[in-house]
């Protein structure tokens, strides 16, 4: 791409040859510059001090369309330049150096000193300062980009993380559970077949090896347990459930004994039939839900809603907005929970409802299957970010529009004046320029005729001439009137 873009400078450059707009340097002098200008935007990325330095002696030749083109050097060099104290030194430097290669041109020259000085003013806001300008920062967006790139990555990196460890959390714990639940069945079988062992021994010894046998599995089966669920425990003392774990008079100890002002609305039957999973999980989301209440809204009011009705029990834990600040939390424990009734065959969510406050409601089923046949919600990897110089709508439109600063002014004089060159007959013959008074002829009559010449930077219009065309005339009005003419040759 870098050769496109030095291809299309030396075009521009060479355009003085076919439409002059002011005193048309020598031919090898434009091209000249335009080899110049071409080699400055090839080098500009790699090369951005010298790059701005350089563009100063294009000044000292009357090519506008070269100069006009410094305003991409600019603004691709001020791209690469991180230190603004060293980028504005340059850029003053490379200021004064154009405005004294300025002084070499002959309309300068002729010039009164405040004429130059506010026309290198002018130039120096149109080809230095708003380039700049836009080159610094669309410069400095993009590490700053890159970086909230790189934060929001590690950010929803933290989080993901945080979402598997409670995950892992909550699975430990029912594994906790698991043992209590399993542990307390093989006792009961182990003690019984120790029963069954002695009785056979007695009075059935053809039995007596079968039941020795159900003793010793049974005990087997109980170490392992402890073994294979002891090393998931992550709390060596779990809470201590029993069977009314998750029925109503549970969730009613729960409400009433949570210090909050809450309500409980049950309706359905009760959950004694209910699987011990299911009743747990009721106890746990009830329990998560009102310990959140009293860690981010201890004032609000709150409403715990629990319905029994077609082979389902859902739940509902509902507070209003709260005027005290709420706590800082991780959402350790609603992740746990939604991973938790996920096994189970549930749903669950929890979020701000419209009216203010918070919502935790869970879906489970009274007896869930004993397999876990549901696919377990997995840690999705984190996408990578776009990287800084992926081109997006909003990039597009913020560069577009700091561009359009240093790019709108100096195109749309430079159409004009293209035009001008283009279309106007700009050649005059010797006996009208004769016939030419200063202090008398009127602007409008010499341009009614001819058009506007070739505009110089000094305010002159200059015609060729149709009999010589090495010869020009130099025309020059003031307050509409004709105020000098001479000849000069370009």
């Amino acid at each position: 791409m870098r050769y496109v873009w030095s291809l299309l400078a030396f075009l521009v450059g060479l355009v003085p040859l076919i439409a002059p707009l002011a005193p048309v340097p020598h031919t090898a002098l434009t091209v000249a510059t335009a080899l110049w200008i071409a080699a400055l935007v090839w080098i500009a990325p790699d090369r951005p001090e010298w790059a701005l330095l350089l563009t100063a002696p294009l000044f000292a030749v009357n090519n506008l369309w070269a100069q006009a083109i410094t305003t991409f050097v600019v603004f691709a060099a001020c791209r690469r330049l991180p230190r603004l104290g060293r980028l504005w030194a340059l850029l003053g430097i490379m200021t004064l150096l154009q405005t004294a290669f300025s002084q070499f041109q002959e309309s300068y020259r002729s010039m009164p000193l405040w004429e130059a000085v506010v026309g290198a003013i002018i130039s120096s806001v149109f080809f230095v300062l708003f380039p700049a300008v836009s080159g610094m920062l669309l410069g400095r967006r993009r590490p700053m980009v890159r970086l909230l790139q790189e934060r929001n990555e590690y950010l929803e990196r933290a989080r993901a993380l945080t979402a598997a460890s409670a995950r892992a959390d909550e699975r430990a714990h029912i594994a906790g559970e698991m043992h209590d639940m399993l542990g307390h069945r093989l006792s009961l079988i182990s003690i019984h077949a120790g029963a069954l062992e002695l009785t056979t021994a007695r009075k059935a010894p053809q039995l007596h090896e079968q039941a020795e046998l159900i003793r010793t599995t049974s005990s087997l089966a109980m170490a392992e347990l402890r073994e294979i669920l002891g090393v998931l425990r992550t709390n060596p003392e779990p809470e201590s459930l029993d069977e009314d774990t998750g029925t109503r008079s549970d969730i009613t100890a729960l409400v009433e004994g949570s210090g909050l002002a809450a309500t409980l609305d049950w309706s359905g039957d009760d959950l004694h039939g209910a699987d011990q999973r299911t009743r747990r999980a009721v106890h746990r989301v009830v329990r998560e839900a009102l310990t959140n209440v009293a860690k981010h809204a201890p004032s609000a009011r709150t409403r715990v809603q629990v319905a029994v009705q077609g082979g389902r029990a859902r739940i509902q834990v509902v507070n209003g907005p709260s005027a005290a600040p709420p706590g800082q939390g991780t959402r350790r424990g609603l992740i746990g929970l939604e991973e938790r009734v996920g096994l189970l065959g549930g749903s669950f969510s929890a979020g701000a409802p419209v009216e203010g406050g918070f919502r935790v409601a869970a879906d489970v089923p009274l007896n869930p299957p004993a397999q876990a046949e549901l696919a377990t919600a997995e840690v999705v990897e984190v996408p990578p970010p776009l990287a800084a110089e992926v081109l997006t709508v909003p990039r597009v439109l913020g560069g577009g529009c700091l561009g359009m600063l240093a790019l709108l002014p100096i195109v749309g004089a430079l159409t004009v004046l293209l035009l001008f060159a283009l279309f106007n007959p700009t050649q005059m013959n010797a006996p009208y320029f004769d016939s030419l008074r200063v202090g008398v002829t009127s602007e409008g009559d010499v341009y009614e005729e001819f058009g506007v010449g070739q505009l110089g930077v000094d305010g002159c219009s200059r015609f060729r001439t149709s009999h010589n065309p090495d010869l020009a005339y130099k025309l020059c009005f003031r307050d509409g009137k004709l105020s000098s003419k001479e000849q000069e040759r370009p």
